[in-house]
């Protein structure tokens, strides 16, 4: 099992370390696509509890600590 997540930790950063502003984009796209759903949809969970706004908050922060180490 540790073997598995080994290899699969060394192929996600062998990807990453080529495409350093790929997780910040998509922590901006997500960002943004939260900032739809409250304008087309206010009433939803998804537009109540911001949850798009939050994993973009995170995965573009992740992204730039992980460009910078990389």
């Amino acid at each position: 099992m540790l073997d598995k997540f080994n290899v699969f930790l060394d192929a996600v950063s062998e990807f990453l370390a080529h495409r350093k502003g790929l997780l910040p984009l998509i922590g901006m796209a997500l960002v943004l696509l939260n900032l739809l759903v409250r304008v087309a949809a206010g009433g939803s969970w998804l537009a109540a509890t911001d949850l798009l706004l939050h994993l973009g908050i995170i995965t573009a922060i992740l992204g730039i600590m992980l460009a910078w180490a990389l």
